[in-house]
This record gives structure tokens, C-alpha cells and sequence, in this order.
């Protein structure tokens, strides 16, 4: 492990971590502050703070929580100030405190235990790693208690006991440093208990009836299995039950019906469970309404065209949609920039999908327009001026779902519908009448939709108010109501964009709504979509010189794959050792210079940053649907050794195969079928026999003023907020009138959309681990061994 960061490391490129320890230390001093440390910069001609840049930052004690340091530190990073010149002032400063925080900790813990709930008979396995700088000595305790044999990174318990069940630990010790791992649940549920007629469920207590008098005590338990563990909510007659968060209720029965409801959450697996109880007694609305069969959600964001101009806000919406649609128990697939076939065949694989009593959402963010009533979402591929036999219908897709009997059909369209007046064709597409169809449209007829034009990340102007509402356990177009509602109090669009809800929906069907087993026609495809999402397993490698790599895989979407590789263990008279990544197949065009980064920034991931271990090598591989073969790739590992005088390094390779990875195993490479949608949509001209239309001149005016923003890649933004609001040019031809974002003049918006980089699944953590954790750490007195 290096002594310290890499000297030429920006400042704004600091974990957030370390500028927070770093600022804590810089505004408790006195006379080795922030304000010596500005003199010290503003001599440096190079990074120059000038009065009034101090004085700005002395402002900040005013502000609740404000750190005058915080705002000397962006300043030096935006001047271009990098670690190495801020170790030196440091060092000028003799603040030793200040600069031990820019050094990597002795020891860090890289993998922590997760909280798991299991069927008691199965296998416990819980897992935590860390680096340090002489070897590790690990030791795990339930509660206050060692646990027997659990010296190693990982506790096995095979197979696992009710008595098992409680809070685990791990105590990791490098020479004279120790560190305690994060707390881990662990809930054990009896498999004998009856599961009522859930099937093929990860419910495995379900609440039985029960016929009480008034003022007796009614006992309702309901417990699944999940990692991590799930979490409850009970509700009384439709209403939350405050407090009632556990796996067992505990009521006394008035004289008025009761009727129970408990929803589980599982925050970070890939779909959680609603489920209700005492099914006779649940809302009304829901006895003549059949639950879901299953959920399913198809949703693309295309940016990065070809031929037209580039998108931001596709890639945030998709990813926000796609971690709230998992909460409520879809399975979501989510694509980026696709082309036609690839389009076309990721809808042929969705409607596959849909059957009886079936929820299905297809969402899509990107360019696109509406002609005489027919709604066309443009692929990143389509020509310049595109037409109807370039896109795709979406009247044609839904004349195929009609014929399915869904449940549920939701279109969320975020596009422009905009006339594109290269375009005369009239698809005939005749509907029939049919119930349980919604349609929400970003923007009325013949207007735009728009995203927030800003160098960081932020959702577009649907989406925004979308997210705040989708989680409502309400009617479907109740819902769309209200987002049209806080849409219309938006005032950097209000006038200019407005959602329109088109809907047949008669009965009270809700995304919200659980799912019970039926009837599955095609069992097939839905476990072959259900795998679109999962992810290689983390594997070590192990080299013939004694070290030791880890290699692990992340999913920002359906074909956007994350891999990351750390160093578990090198040999002691290895004086450097490094592990990278190489040799990927030429399907998904990756350029090396972008491999294999220390920061998941520099190789263009943003919105899975905060999720990743740390002190690991990071790549990102998209478009994983144009692979062909599996994924082969070759892992290479290089080393120096201080017996080496001339610190040649020495090189080891292992080749890795995982098989195709998240959307891959789909093959949306492939030629349409013959039963594709494109055969739904007959078209009178295809590409080839399109007429060509030149840019006239306001387009080329477009391009020259407007060039910066589209050109722009997503990999080179910074997380700095400046809003405004882009309208394109009215009568600009060549396609671009059709964009998603249009230019009008610059509007400015005062942090009215920053941007909400978290993860929608909330970090694990209740309020029985906070309080254990706070009575252990107290109470324990252990000894490094």
C-alpha cells in the first residue's frame, strides 16, 4: 500500500472522505489553519487566492455547517492545484494532522459483511476483506461472543440453526491497528413454517386468518428470505402502521374489521417483494381486481447518436426509473443507446414477456416525433433526415400488446412530438378498443420535451417530477395527475411543456400492486429476462508468485458492465504489484486509454462512484448487447521485486471467461426476426429510397453556436451544477427539430434540479444496528492478538 496519494492527483479529484477529514482538521486550527494556508497559496503566483477570495471564504462560518476550508480547497482545485503542491503548503504549514489525512489508512476495510435473511437448514456465508500493510488477522463475533473457528475473511456456517440468528461482526487487526467491520444481521426463518399458496416465492412465513373478539391480541408474523435483509411495513386497513417495521405484529382487535398489509422491501437486491395478507380481507378494489401475474419494464435512453445531437439526461432518467421500478418488484431491463435492430429486438424479447394478467412499463427517453396520431422513438443509428422506416412505431408495439389480454400497458414516452415534416408516410395501424392501457407523454402534441442543460448529471424535466411520485401506492393515472400537476408549477418550463396522460384504464391498477403466481405461459423467457440483470461472479485469481487478485463486477445498466479489480495478497518481497484488465472483444469498440483508471470517473462511471470498493482499478464496458461471443478477456498482473536492482517489472496473465454477461445473454445482435415489429409497421420508403435533404443554413448556425454541448461526452463532465435550458432553433431541418431538448434563451434556474446522485436503494442500516453498535463498541475490550 503507497504512503500517500499520487502527487498529481487534482484536489477536486479527492474522495469526499478525505477533503471531509481534511477541512475538519484545517477550521479547528489556529495559527496552522485554512487562513495561513490561503497567504501561503496566494503567494504562489501559480494558484494565486486573492483578499476578496478570502473573505468569501471566511463567509462560509456563517452558513449552517459552512467550512471556510472547503471553499479554499475548490478554489485551489478549480485553479488547477494538485495533491502533490497541496502536501507542500502543508508541509510549509508543519501541520502534521492535516497532512496525515491525505495518507491511505493503515488498515481499510475493502468488502463488508452484508445483512442476509435465510431458511434455516441453508448455508451462511458472510464476507469481509481488507488491505493493510503487514498481514491481516481476522476474527468475527456474534454480538459480544467469538464465533467459533472464525479467523478467516469469510464465516461459514453450514448449515445455519435458528439460534444463529443475530448480529454478526468482524474484527480485522494489521500489526498494532485493528478496525471493526459493519454490523450484519442475520434473521433465520423455519422452512417448516407453511407458505400459504405463494409459489416459487421468497416468501416463507405467510400470516395466517384469524378469528378473534374485541380486545383480544392478534399475533401476525410474515417473513422472506433476501440479501440483504428485507425490511417490513405493516398496514391496518390500507393505512401505515406506525413503528411496525418487524417481521411479527403484535395488536389488540377492536370492534371494527381488521384487516392487515405488509409490504417488504428489499433495498438492494435486484426486485423486492409487496405482498398482502389475509387475502379475503384486502382493499375491495383489489377482490375484482386479480394482483399481477408479473411485472416487467423495457426501458431505453439513447444520447449518443450518430447523426443528430446528443442527449445527456437519457442515461440519469433511466438509471433513477430503473432503481425505483426494482423496488416495486419489475423486472427491469435498462439499455443505453440502441440501434434499430437492436431496438427492435429488445421489444420482440419484452413482448414476449407480456401474458395474461401481466404489469408491463416500456419507458423511453431520446430523440423522436409524431405524425397524423403515430408516436416514433429514434435509434442512435437513424440517418439524417430520418423517416418512419428509421424508427420505431409505438402505435405498431401496442397494437401487438392488445392482443396479449395484460394486465397493465404503460407507455412513458420522453420525447419531442414535434410534426417531422420529411416524413409523409401514415402508418395504418388500426386499435382495437381494450381496457388497461396509459400512456404518458412528456409533452402535448406538437411540442417538446426538454432536459435541464448542465455540465453535471441531472434527470430531465419529466423524470425530475416522475421519481418524486412513481413509489405512491395509487391508481396509475392519480399518479400521472400529480406529476402533471407539480410539472405545471415548474417555472422554467411552464407554457412549454406540459405531460399529457391518455388512458382506457377503468379499474384501480397501481405499479404498486403485488404480484401473485398465475399462469405462466412462456416460464422460458421470463427466467431469461430475470437474467438480463445478473451479474459474473466475483472471482480470485491466483498467480504463480503468490498474489492474489480479486475481481469484481458491477451493472450501471442492462448493458453497461463495471469491472474492478483489487490486490487481496502479494508477497512480501514484491515492492509493487498492480493488476489490470485487457484484451476485450472488438463487439464493444473499447478504448484503452479509458481502462483500467484508478478513479471510476476517469473511465466515465458517475452514477455507480459512490457504490464501488476503493483503491481498485476500475473499466467500463458498454454495449454489451452487440457481443457475439462470450466474454473472454485476459487479466494481467505486473510486479517488481526488491532483489531486483534494476526495478524491471515481471509480468503474469490469466485469461478470465464469464460467459455473456447482463444483456448479452438476449443476443439483440442478431437479425430481426421474421416475426419482428418492423412487420407491424410498413412503411413506403426505407432508407435507401429516403430523398436527401441538405442542411440548410440555420441548421449549420445551430451547429456552430450549439457545437460544444453536443458533442460533449458524458465521461468528461464534471459534477458542477450550472442550469439552463436549451431550445433548438424553430425550422431547423436535417432531423434536428426533433430532439428531446430545444434551445431557447438561456434560462436560469437557481439549484432548482441538482441532481440526486445517490442510489435510490438507501445504504442498509436500522435502528437495531445503530443501537447494538453503540453498546458493543462501549462495552467490548479486546486485544489485538
Amino acid at each position: 500500500m503507497a504512503d500517500s496519494l499520487d502527487r498529481s492527483t487534482k484536489i477536486s479529484s479527492l474522495k469526499e472522505s478525505v477533503v471531509k477529514k481534511l477541512c475538519e482538521v484545517l477550521d479547528k486550527s489556529n495559527n496552522n489553519g485554512w487562513r495561513k494556508l490561503g497567504e501561503i497559496v496566494g503567494s504562489d503566483k501559480r494558484f494565486k487566492v486573492s483578499s476578496d477570495d478570502m473573505e468569501m471564504c471566511s463567509l462560509r462560518v456563517l452558513e449552517v455547517e459552512g467550512s471556510p476550508s472547503l471553499m479554499l480547497l475548490r478554489l485551489m482545485g478549480e485553479r488547477g492545484c494538485t495533491t502533490g503542491h497541496l502536501m507542500d503548503y502543508l508541509q510549509t504549514l508543519s501541520n502534521s494532522e492535516a497532512l496525515q489525512c491525505l495518507k491511505p489508512p493503515v488498515l481499510q476495510i475493502l468488502v463488508q459483511p452484508q445483512s442476509v435473511a435465510l431458511i434455516c437448514g441453508h448455508n451462511l456465508r458472510l464476507s469481509c476483506y481488507a488491505v493493510g500493510r503487514s498481514p491481516l488477522q481476522y476474527r468475527w463475533f456474534k454480538s459480544r461472543e467469538e464465533v467459533p473457528h472464525g479467523a478467516t475473511p469469510e464465516l461459514l456456517i453450514s448449515p445455519v440453526r435458528l439460534e444463529d440468528a443475530g448480529f454478526y461482526i468482524c474484527r480485522i487487526n494489521s500489526g498494532d491497528v485493528c478496525e471493526f467491520s459493519q454490523w450484519a444481521q442475520v434473521d433465520v426463518l423455519n422452512g417448516s413454517t407453511p407458505c400459504g399458496n405463494v409459489l416459487n416465492s421468497p416468501l416463507v412465513i405467510q400470516p395466517q386468518s384469524q378469528h378473534l373478539h374485541a380486545g383480544e391480541a392478534l399475533l401476525l408474523e410474515c417473513g422472506a428470505v433476501g440479501r440483504p435483509i428485507p425490511r417490513y411495513q405493516w398496514y391496518r386497513n390500507g393505512v401505515l402502521i406506525p413503528n411496525a417495521t418487524k417481521r411479527k405484529l403484535t395488536a389488540f382487535v377492536d370492534s371494527h374489521v381488521f384487516t392487515a398489509m405488509n409490504r417488504i422491501f428489499f433495498l438492494s437486491s435486484p426486485f423486492h417483494v409487496i405482498s398482502y395478507l389475509l387475502k379475503r380481507f384486502l382493499f375491495p378494489s383489489l377482490m375484482f381486481n386479480p394482483p399481477a401475474t408479473n411485472k416487467v419494464a423495457l426501458l431505453i435512453g439513447n444520447l449518443s447518436y450518430q447523426n443528430h445531437p446528443q442527449l445527456k439526461a437519457p442515461m440519469v432518467d433511466v438509471y433513477d426509473l430503473s432503481n425505483l421500478l426494482q423496488q416495486l418488484n419489475f423486472k427491469v431491463v435498462s439499455l443505453l443507446d440502441l440501434t434499430e435492430s437492436e431496438m427492435r429486438n429488445a421489444v420482440d424479447e419484452f413482448l414476449l414477456l407480456l401474458h395474461k394478467g401481466v404489469y408491463g412499463l416500456l419507458y423511453y427517453a431520446g430523440h423522436g416525433y409524431e405524425n397524423y396520431g403515430n408516436s416514433f422513438m429514434v435509434p442512435v443509428d437513424a440517418p439524417n433526415p430520418y423517416r418512419s422506416a428509421n424508427c420505431l412505431c409505438v402505435q405498431s408495439i401496442l397494437k401487438l400488446m392488445q392482443e396479449k389480454e395484460t394486465g397493465l400497458n404503460v407507455f412513458l414516452l420522453d420525447m419531442c412530438r414535434k410534426r417531422n415534416f420529411h416524413d409523409d408516410s401514415a402508418p395504418n395501424n388500426v386499435l382495437r378498443v381494450t381496457a388497461n392501457i396509459v400512456f404518458g407523454y412528456a409533452t402535448c402534441q406538437d411540442a417538446e420535451a426538454f432536459e435541464l442543460s448542465s455540465t453535471g448529471f441531472t434527470n430531465g424535466v419529466f423524470v425530475k417530477f416522475l421519481k418524486k411520485r412513481l413509489m405512491e401506492d395509487e391508481k396509475i393515472t392519480v399518479l400521472l395527475d400529480r406529476v402533471a400537476e407539480d410539472m405545471g408549477q415548474f417555472d422554467a418550463t411552464k407554457g412549454k411543456q406540459a405531460l399529457e396522460i391518455r388512458s382506457s384504464l377503468a379499474e384501480r391498477r397501481a405499479l404498486t400492486d403485488p404480484i401473485l403466481p398465475g399462469d405462466s405461459a412462456d416460464l422460458a423467457h421470463s427466467r431469461l429476462w430475470a437474467k438480463a440483470h445478473e451479474l459474473p461472479e466475483t472471482m480470485s485469481l491466483h498467480f504463480d508468485c503468490g498474489a492474489q487478485i480479486k475481481l469484481g463486477f458491477a451493472a450501471e445498466f442492462s448493458n453497461v458492465l463495471v469491472i474492478y479489480t483489487h490486490i487481496i495478497k502479494k508477497p512480501e518481497d514484491m515492492s509493487f504489484c498492480q493488476a489490470h484488465v485487457t484484451d476485450f472483444s472488438l463487439d464493444l469498440d473499447v478504448d484503452p486509454k479509458e481502462m483500467n483508471r484508478e478513479t471510476p470517473e476517469e473511465t466515465g462511471i458517475y452514477l455507480l462512484s459512490s457504490s464501488l470498493p476503493q483503491h481498485c482499478l476500475y473499466t467500463r464496458l458498454s454495449s454489451l448487447q452487440k457481443l457475439r461471443e462470450e466474454l473472454v478477456f485476459t487479466v494481467c498482473l505486473q510486479g517488481t521485486f526488491a532483489a531486483m536492482d534494476d526495478d524491471h517489472p515481471v509480468y503474469w496473465s490469466r485469461s478470465v471467461n464469464i460467459g455473456k454477461p447482463l444483456i448479452a445473454r438476449l443476443d439483440l445482435h442478431r437479425a430481426m426476426r421474421r416475426n419482428s415489429c418492423l412487420q407491424t409497421c410498413p412503411m413506403p420508403h426505407s432508407p435507401s429510397q429516403s430523398p436527401c435533404h441538405s442542411p440548410g443554413p440555420e441548421h449549420h448556425q445551430h451547429l456552430l453556436y450549439h457545437g460544444s454541448h453536443q458533442g460533449q461526452a458524458l465521461n468528461r463532465l464534471s459534477p458542477q451544477h450550472h442550469l439552463d435550458i436549451y431550445e433548438h432553433p424553430q425550422g431547423a431541418v436535417g432531423g434536428c427539430a426533433f430532439s428531446r431538448y430545444d434551445h431557447f434563451s438561456q434560462y436560469g434556474y437557481d439549484g432548482a434540479c441538482e441532481p440526486e446522485l445517490k442510489l435510490s436503494i438507501p445504504i442498509e442500516a436500522t435502528e437495531d444496528i445503530t443501537e447494538l453498535q453503540t453498546v458493543f463498541i462501549k462495552s467490548l475490550q479486546l486485544q489485538p492478538q
